[in-house]
């Protein structure tokens, strides 16, 4: 019998979601078959699990940092790939933190052997935070804000973010309370499906994400070089059109954007940008999956008709990053960015690109699990995101520092 199994979490069994951490074995046989698993019920029940088989060393310890999986949800050497392959049950679902305020609580568990999971031989459970200890969480309801600040510990002066989700998503907080965490002070601002703001606006405001900004640059504890913001989806392309218009922007970063105005016009002071052409009919529907693919939707973006829908960022003098996938299913995010940073370029503008193979529409913080599919609330149909498992993981992991220390050079 020898000494029981124990599974630790190093350096500690508390984290923040983004903290990469080592999780350990001790106490097996030599070389003994077991498989790994991971679980999380998410705040609304919903169960996702993954699981891997290994074989421990010659004196009965595993190291996830040194040893590969032999086989399940992925393979190799993966050292957080219990958490990054976390999948559910019921299909097209995504975990997505809702309360920031409370922790994922993940499971993981060592069974006997590769076979079925009966014999529990120990398990531990790490849990993981979006709010550093110290990090204010303060919903603002300001004018015509809807929004929620996060203030990092301390008098500061930090620097300040907007951060800006996709259209289908309401006021996500869980990317702006990460960021927090790590020294910003950030404003997660909602637009559509929240609070009486409509999922589909007849046309959207640039005057109220001005507010948005107004708002930070009278924060005591945001720094005076300017504001950041940054965007997923239709939310980048509202940061980016942010930073043409409001000279108070001096750094933006698009994730899966387009800097094409699309689905609905902007109106700002004396002009409006219409919606890029587009049609609902060219979305593709998989037989077998039901699953919908948007990516053809829009009009010729080379068609120069169509180019009074572009963002003027030419006009604007903010640092620009941009970030896509190349299996981004959704938006051709990867070909309308190059046609935006070669316009930027064209123009003298600082810009940065990255375009990650493998990798879907939904890039979030690192070690939240890939999410290929899910209910598109907007157009009620189930939308396919795209992305590769170990791929798309790895650029989340590559992705998350760089935005950080782009802003922290800019700002």
């Amino acid at each position: 019998a020898g000494m029981a199994v124990q599974v630790t979490v190093l350096p500690s069994p508390k984290c923040l979601y983004d903290d990469p951490v080592q999780i350990c074995v001790a106490g097996l046989q030599p070389e003994q078959a077991v498989t790994l698993r991971a679980s999380v019920v998410d705040e609304i029940g919903e169960l996702f699990e993954a699981h891997a088989h290994y074989r421990a060393d010659s004196s009965g310890e595993l190291d996830l940092s040194r040893s590969p999986a032999l086989a399940g949800s992925y393979s190799g050497v993966e050292p957080m790939g219990l958490l990054w392959s976390l999948k559910s049950k019921t299909p097209y679902k995504r975990l997505a933190k809702r309360d920031v305020l409370s922790p994922f609580c993940v499971d993981i568990e060592v069974y006997e052997g590769h076979g079925d999971m009966n014999c529990l031989l120990g398990k531990c459970t790490n849990e993981r935070w979006f709010l550093k200890e110290g990090v204010m969480r303060i919903p603002v309801r300001e004018g015509r804000l809807k929004a929620t600040l996060f203030l990092p510990p301390g008098p500061g002066p930090f620097p300040g973010l907007i951060d800006l989700y996709g259209s289908g998503r309401g006021l996500m907080e869980y990317r702006a309370s990460l960021l927090a965490s790590r020294g910003f002070v950030t404003l997660a601002l909602a637009y559509v499906a929240f609070e009486g703001l409509p999922a589909v606006p007849e046309a959207l405001e640039l005057s109220y994400f001005e507010e948005g900004l107004n708002f930070m640059q009278k924060q005591p504890q945001v720094k005076d070089t300017g504001i950041g913001v940054l965007g997923l989806s239709k939310g980048a392309d509202l940061g980016l059109a942010m930073a043409a218009f409001l000279p108070g922007i001096k750094a933006a970063v698009s994730i899966s954007g387009s800097g094409i105005n699309y689905f609905v016009p902007l109106r700002g002071d004396g002009f409006t940008i219409r919606e890029h052409p587009y049609d609902l009919k060219r979305m593709k529907k998989n037989d077998e999956t039901g699953l919908a693919e948007f990516s053809e939707l829009l009009d010729d973006h080379t068609d120069p008709s169509t180019w009074d829908c572009r963002l003027p960022l030419e006009r604007s003098l903010a640092k620009f990053l941009f970030l896509s996938g190349l299996d981004d299913t959704t938006l051709k995010s990867d070909l309308y960015c190059r046609d935006a940073v070669q316009r930027l370029q064209q123009h003298g503008r600082e810009v940065e690109f990255y375009s990650y193979p493998g990798t879907g529409h939904l890039l979030e913080p690192p070690f939240l699990p890939l999410c290929q599919a899910s209910m598109y609330k907007t157009l009620e149909v189930y939308a396919r995101w795209g992305g590769q498992w170990k791929e798309h993981a790895k650029a989340q992991e590559d992705a998350w520092p760089r935005i950080q220390d782009f802003f922290r050079r800019h700002l």
